[in-house]
């Protein structure tokens, strides 16, 4: 029985959720400057995926990444976090680091979920409360990074029964080949892999 795409994207269940696809980190004036530039060939496509979702009545979530001045509240146990929280500038709510990319915008009907602490963007925040108030089933991903945050993202996802489909070509990590190794050997039996224009015919 062929696979309905269409019926797994049904924009009454369906949401995009992007990851810190924010000026702080894929800016130019980004503190991983190694990511940004290796997202930067896919930022466009996000960029393409959210309009697209917007136009077919699918909600948006940005989940976008905060830090104090102090650091208060950060993590401190792990090396990632170590180096964030020497090199990472203050990113407080509402600034323009914490802005979404201008390549994707931010409509007065998407959602923003924040936070000041973690690796991903589901543990600890309110995006699972935001998802099953918005009806979702089905959930769209994009943004950084394939093998840290999204990892965390996309199994926290499925653990909670939601539906994960993850563009490939919206999602971008370091090294770049060792993100596609993890694409096509871990996310495409968690998750269904696609493409950007696979989304967005199925919208159509």
């Amino acid at each position: 029985m062929p696979f309905d795409l269409s019926a797994l994207l049904d924009p009454t269940h369906t949401v995009v959720v992007t990851s810190e696809c924010q000026n702080g980190v894929l800016g130019p004036e980004s503190y991983l400057p190694e990511l940004a530039a290796i997202a930067a060939e896919r930022v466009p496509t996000m960029g393409r995926l959210v309009h697209g979702a917007r136009t077919a009545g699918v909600q948006v979530i940005h989940c976008v990444f905060w830090r104090r001045a102090d650091r208060r509240g950060a993590n401190t146990n792990g090396r990632i976090f170590a180096m964030a929280n020497k090199v990472g500038p203050e990113i407080l709510p509402g600034s323009e680091g914490a802005m979404p990319l201008p390549e994707l915008g931010l409509s007065p009907d998407d959602l923003v979920s924040g936070r000041w602490h973690g690796a991903d963007p589901l543990q600890g925040t309110d995006l699972d409360a935001l998802l099953r108030n918005c009806g979702a089933r089905t959930v769209v991903v994009a943004g950084v990074s394939v093998n840290v945050a999204l990892v965390g993202l996309t199994l926290g996802l499925l653990n909670r029964g939601y539906q994960v489909v993850v563009p490939r070509d919206a999602v971008a990590g370091i090294p770049a080949d060792y993100s596609e190794t993890m694409l096509d050997n871990t996310y495409a039996i968690i998750s269904t892999v696609v493409t950007t224009d696979e989304v967005l015919a199925a919208w159509a």
